[in-house]
């Protein structure tokens, strides 16, 4: 085994803070998750990481609701990486396209390099029913395909599951191509699950599985929106479905995932679960 991990990630996966009341049915505490991201702040501040990332739904809505979740963030000592989830855009319509700039990102889906490794953040709400308004043209073509999903029977066809533009699966192929060329091993980031096969998959999960198969250097993909979480790995790439920090009112759910050259490694806090996964690719 190599003992040097070559990235460490702090990991943090669906906080849905709002000032609400909690609901008991979901075992969703929403007011609660303040607490637990200074929880996993300070954890994070006391270990080496070259980023931190959150996996999406820093909100559970209303736009008043980013300003006290992200003041946590100011007490992190390290790089801070968002991107969206489904509840982050339940917000009032006039926000909608301000969302991406409220999470500090430079572009709805971007790429960075990060201690040698191509980190690529996506957005898997970009064709959904909730981040555009009704009538936009990215609203129509996800009740398209939302409808031809619930016509074959697909398990993810559910209205809080989302997919990609041809033109973000064209940036995306564009960006692995070049990781490949230049020998840069790659972490992908995105809400949403590919696999395994789940109610809340991306509704582009097969035809990601697919692609990200021909990439040798794809070491991962990490997400939340399942709030139960899993891992498979799939043709080498390890597919990890983080749990969610709002569920239950005193247990927290956030994770350290170091990559090795032969290994992943998870180190769990609360009720994230420690796991290693093997060589991979």
């Amino acid at each position: 085994m190599t003992d040097t991990p070559v990235l460490r990630l702090g990991i943090i996966a669906d906080p849905q803070y709002a000032d609400l009341e909690p609901n008991l049915t979901l075992d969703r505490h929403f007011r609660q998750s303040l607490g637990k991201l200074e929880e996993a702040i300070e954890v994070f501040n006391g270990r080496d990481l070259d980023a931190v990332v959150t996996l999406g739904d820093l909100i559970d809505r209303d736009w008043e609701s980013f300003d006290p979740a992200l003041a946590v963030y100011r007490r992190l000592r390290h790089k801070a990486l968002f991107l969206p989830g489904n509840h982050d855009f339940a917000v009032a319509p006039e926000h909608l396209g301000d969302v991406h700039r409220r999470l500090g990102m430079p572009a709805q889906y971007h790429d960075l390099l990060v201690a040698g490794h191509r980190l690529v953040i996506l957005d898997g709400s970009e064709v959904s029913l909730f981040a555009v308004p009704k009538g936009h043209p990215r609203y129509e073509q996800a009740k398209a395909r939302l409808q031809a999903l619930t016509e074959a029977g697909a398990i993810n066809a559910q209205r809080w599951n989302g997919g990609f533009s041809e033109a973000q699966f064209a940036w995306l192929a564009e960006v692995l191509d070049l990781a490949r060329d230049d020998g840069e091993p790659v972490v992908i980031l995105c809400h949403y699950p590919v696999a395994p096969e789940n109610a809340h998959d991306l509704w582009d999960a097969q035809r990601l599985i697919d692609m990200l198969g021909t990439y040798p250097n794809v070491r991962a993909w990490l997400c939340g929106h399942n709030h139960a979480g899993n891992t498979v790995t799939r043709d080498g790439t390890h597919y990890v479905t983080f749990r969610g920090m709002v569920d239950t009112p005193d247990r927290n759910a956030f994770a350290i995932v170091s990559l090795y050259k032969d290994r992943l490694e998870i180190e769990g806090f609360g009720r994230e679960e420690s796991r290693v996964l093997g060589t991979g690719k």
